[in-house]
């Protein structure tokens, strides 16, 4: 089907007329409603209001993205012998005015992270990756962005790219997997 001059000015009489596009392919014969809607688009025929909307159409907005799921917890807080004063005012620039001006600001006392196995870490070699074998740990310990990034680099066990101990938390059995993700779902 070809588009002539006759059939486009047909089709945005109708259109401008407010048929919709099945009723407008209907009309000129011979079209599926999907290419009168291409027409149109291509045409860059203005949008309709519809009857007993707003004048201009509106999105709804985006929804936030979730927060990603929590991660199981592998150390348990503890808190450092040295608490930190309850209730301590905490100074403001001056410029900040808030309702919450004259009230006290309760600090947290610090924690300290705890293993929560009683696993035995193997003592680690601090290689980087250009160091790395098959016999070595590839572990990696730190932040990858960091200068004090390395790879554990214990001996590794036969046939894991892991020590004894960096695979026990890389591999876990079905049942601690389970059990694990089960937690964090409750929680």
């Amino acid at each position: 089907m070809n588009w002539t001059d006759e059939r486009v000015e047909k089709l945005k009489r109708l259109w401008a007329e407010g048929l919709s596009a099945s009723q407008i392919a209907a009309q000129l014969g011979g079209v599926s409603r999907n290419a009168v809607i291409g027409k149109v688009h291509r045409l860059n025929l203005p949008g309709r209001v519809k009857a007993g909307g707003p004048a201009t159409p509106t999105r709804a907005p985006k929804r936030p993205a979730a927060p990603p799921a929590a991660r199981p917890a592998t150390f348990a807080a503890r808190p450092t012998s040295a608490p930190a004063p309850a209730n301590r005012s905490v100074p403001r620039p001056a410029n900040i005015i808030s309702s919450t001006d004259n009230m006290d600001i309760t600090v947290l006392e610090p924690t300290e992270l705890v293993p929560v196995n009683d696993r035995a870490m193997p003592e680690a070699r601090r290689l980087v990756l250009t160091e790395l074998t098959e016999r070595t740990c590839k572990w990696p310990v730190g932040d990858p962005l960091k200068e004090d990034f390395h790879f554990c680099g214990a001996e590794a066990c036969d046939g894991s790219p892991y020590c004894k101990y960096h695979a026990r938390m890389a591999y876990q059995p079905v049942t601690e997997r389970r059990r694990a993700a089960n937690a964090v779902s409750r929680g």
